[in-house]
């Protein structure tokens, strides 16, 4: 194998290169997963932020981690984002969001229900609480239900941070600009200024157009509202075995 020449970038370009990386393919590789998400929870570009908060600081933890450790240990770091762990971790991040939007679901369903707006607000009676042995149990369900429901967030985190992991020719040339340098400080830089390019305009695009089309799909398509969130978590779960099997390539 021929050695690689060696690369020096500067913030200034890498940021750009990360610029140009988002503004294209990287936008088509998340729809599948992040897509379904929205169009699940219904969020408005108002919520947006719920979901591309952790999504988002996930994969800029992701590069920016991938650029430290190259400039620390060398063009080594390629290697191991080309194992077969990556796209486990990505595809068990995008089976736990669809279990915890599925939970969410059933959680829902259980005590409220969608009522069209001419009908008025509706009462809804309190959660029943039994006692069972002087024990509360449904402190200890609505404890299990706020676990659950912290599922999301963490699985939107690492998510993002096995998007950020996936190979790909922009950032195989800051893993070796970063290795060039030797040092990692000046990998973590590279890293952080790639991400911080990659992630800007996705974040525009999901805020913006995404959320806005899930919100009006949502709203137009209320009857069927279960059927969506339904195919919603089904898509996120074959979306998610299909990437841990090695189907699916983001």
């Amino acid at each position: 194998m021929m050695p690689l020449e060696p690369v020096v970038l500067s913030f200034g370009a890498v940021l750009l290169l990360g610029l140009g990386f988002g503004a294209g393919p990287c936008n088509i590789a998340c729809l599948p997963y992040l897509g379904p998400v929205f169009v699940a929870t219904g969020s408005g570009p108002r919520n947006a932020w719920r979901i591309l908060l952790p999504f988002t600081a996930g994969r800029l933890s992701g590069y920016t981690l991938l650029g430290g450790g190259s400039g620390l240990l060398g063009l080594i770091v390629q290697e191991w984002i080309a194992a077969p762990w990556v796209r486990w971790l990505l595809g068990a991040a995008t089976v736990a969001v669809a279990l915890s939007l599925l939970w969410r679901r059933r959680r829902r369903g259980g005590g409220c229900v969608a009522h069209p707006a001419s009908a008025g607000p509706t009462r809804v009676a309190p959660p029943e609480i039994r006692m069972t042995n002087g024990v509360a149990t449904g402190a200890s369900l609505g404890a299990a239900s706020g676990q659950a429901q912290a599922l999301l967030p963490g699985g939107l985190f690492l998510m993002g941070t096995g998007m950020a992991l996936n190979p790909c020719a922009p950032l195989t040339t800051v893993i070796l600009a970063a290795a060039t340098s030797g040092s990692a400080s000046a990998g973590l830089l590279l890293g952080f200024g790639f991400g911080s390019g990659a992630v800007l305009v996705p974040s525009l695009v999901f805020a913006l157009g995404v959320a806005h089309f899930s919100q009006q799909l949502t709203q137009h398509m209320n009857r069927w509202g279960s059927a969506l969130e339904h195919a919603s978590v089904g898509l996120l779960l074959l979306m998610g075995m299909g990437t841990a099997l090695g189907w699916i390539a983001p």
